[in-house]
């Protein structure tokens, strides 16, 4: 008699699939190139939030650099009071 059926079944069982939440989290993670420091120049304190990634970024006092993702970089430009910093 084949064994054929166990040893498929133990094949589909050692199988593991990526998923779409895994592909994308892996692919938020690797960077192409080193985040970009902004400058806060408001009066008070801003929350802002990335258009590519989705993380919130804080500054807390006029003058609080912060480190942002490349990604997120130009639509950072579009606020008036971050100004960005270079090195």
């Amino acid at each position: 008699m084949c064994n054929c059926g166990n040893k498929r079944n133990q094949f589909s069982s050692q199988q593991t699939f990526k998923t779409n939440d895994t592909v994308r989290t892996e692919l938020l993670q690797k960077k192409m190139w080193p985040d970009v420091s902004f400058a806060y120049m408001g009066k008070t304190a801003l929350t802002t939030k990335g258009n590519i990634t989705g993380k919130n970024y804080r500054f807390n006092y006029p003058g609080d650099v912060q480190s942002i993702d490349y990604r997120d970089a130009t639509s950072m430009m579009t606020i008036p009071v971050l100004k960005r910093v270079y090195k």
